[in-house]
């Protein structure tokens, strides 16, 4: 009798017999499955793309998420391409259809809730999967028992008190150091769960960057590679692919490395030599304090530089940084608050005085435009070029734009120019303002 019994259980009741009622009852719900996956008898449930509903994804992730023999998942390449999307969404179906503990890391805590946390937030909501949220503790607890823990390396001793993690994503993973994968990597070391992967997101920098050297350069038989650009985003609005077709011509180079994702190529540094480190608060407590501001918007980021001089060794101490794309301006004032900028005095790009008026106006009383002049970029990376700069590793955007700021090359003789090219310049442009009262006149040459 009871081989007769099983023999007339079809897939869909076996489902419901192993599931409970409210996870059957969300995940016939939710919009990402067409048709509601296979259970295994093991502790662990794949899926393939034939059970997802093709319109929410992007093509190269459906090709990619039931993919689970590789430990590292890197996915790079140009901006606009959904990467960081398209893995939370594999790591989003792995966690609902299995019990996961996921681990989610940015090198700075205070960059995860608009990044990384509202993309997770986002697709749970999107595919009706009910959750639970820890705002104060920024924690997703999914139906089934799976926990989303985000985290950022700037705080490393909560993160090893973490038990049990089966797998961890990594946003921005060029903000990282070699040091800090390796401490997240000998982490995932779950005591039953199976398939254990960390997931790798990043736009390619400079190829002096470590994840060039770890993944490009070194072979790893236990890594997927994937690259995507702008068209491979379906979901892309055509005005801002537009927009970043434009760059084609306006930016040649930036393009390359920004829009079609290639790594930058080891060129002619402006800045070839920089110190990162932590930097402590008493060891620049008595030096004198600087803040620099350029505006930014749509494409750009509003950038907002802090740190310390130190005229008599000629050392500049970068500690602070926030980089954020389409701010206005009573966000921006708002920010200057909560950074505790309010009563310094930032120097701010001078082709925005209506945006420092109106700042002014919203009680950020202590803003000044910057001094411009012919040749005033040159003349200010002079100046800057006759100092030390010690950058706190926590300041990861400026250290990005330090490794990828290089000179022009002329086209028909090869030579390098006096000139930078326009690109990855925002904090140092903050950096050029914030400290264009303090640094001496003395200009020197770059070539002769």
């Amino acid at each position: 009798m009871k081989n007769t019994i099983k023999s007339n259980i079809n897939k869909t009741s076996l489902i419901e017999e192993l599931l409970s009622d409210e996870e059957n009852g969300v995940l016939k719900g939710c919009s990402y499955f067409k048709k509601l996956p296979p259970v295994s008898f093991g502790d662990f449930r794949p899926i393939k793309k034939s059970y997802l509903n093709p319109n929410k994804f992007n093509g190269w992730i459906l090709e990619d998420i039931g993919n689970y023999k590789k430990r590292y998942n890197i996915y790079y390449g140009g901006g606009g391409s959904g990467k960081s999307y398209g893995a939370a969404q594999k790591i989003v179906l792995k966690a609902a259809l299995n019990k996961r503990k996921v681990l989610v890391v940015r090198k700075i805590r205070a960059t995860v809730k608009h990044s990384i946390y509202a993309v997770i937030k986002g697709i749970l909501d999107n595919g009706n999967l009910k959750h639970t949220e820890n705002k104060s503790d920024m924690t997703l607890t999914l139906f089934n028992g799976s926990v989303f823990l985000f985290k950022g390396l700037d705080d490393s001793e909560k993160i090893k008190s973490i038990a049990d993690i089966t797998d961890i994503v990594i946003e921005e993973a060029s903000e990282i150091t070699e040091d800090d994968f390796t401490q997240l990597d000998i982490r995932l070391r779950p005591l039953k769960a199976k398939y254990p992967q960390i997931y790798m997101m990043f736009n390619p920098v400079s190829k002096i960057n470590w994840v060039y050297k770890r993944w490009f350069l070194m072979k790893n038989e236990n890594a997927a590679i994937l690259h995507t650009t702008y068209t491979d985003n379906r979901f892309l609005t055509e005005e801002y692919r537009k927009t970043l077709e434009k760059l084609k011509e306006t930016n040649p180079a930036y393009y390359k490395i920004y829009c079609l994702g290639e790594f930058a190529t080891l060129d002619k540094l402006v800045f070839p030599i920089i110190e990162k480190r932590l930097i402590s608060s008493e060891e620049v407590a008595h030096l004198k304090f600087f803040a620099g501001m350029d505006f930014g918007y749509i494409n750009d980021d509003t950038a907002i530089i802090s740190g310390r001089i130190d005229k008599k060794n000629k050392v500049i101490y970068i500690t602070g940084e926030y980089f954020r794309k389409a701010m206005t301006n009573d966000v921006i004032a708002q920010t200057i608050k909560a950074l505790g900028l309010q009563k310094e005095v930032i120097t701010a790009d001078s082709a925005e005085q209506k945006s420092i008026a109106e700042l002014r106006k919203l009680g950020i009383s202590r803003i000044r435009p910057a001094q411009k002049g012919k040749d005033s970029v040159k003349h200010g990376l002079q100046q800057l070029s006759q100092y030390k700069i010690v950058v706190d590793e926590r300041c990861v955007k400026i250290i990005e734009e330090f490794e990828n700021y290089t000179w022009k090359k002329d086209k028909k003789t090869g030579e390098y120019i006096n000139e930078p090219i326009d690109t990855y310049n925002h904090g140092i442009d903050a950096l050029r303002y914030g400290l264009e009262k303090d640094m001496n006149s003395t200009v020197i040459k770059f070539f002769k």
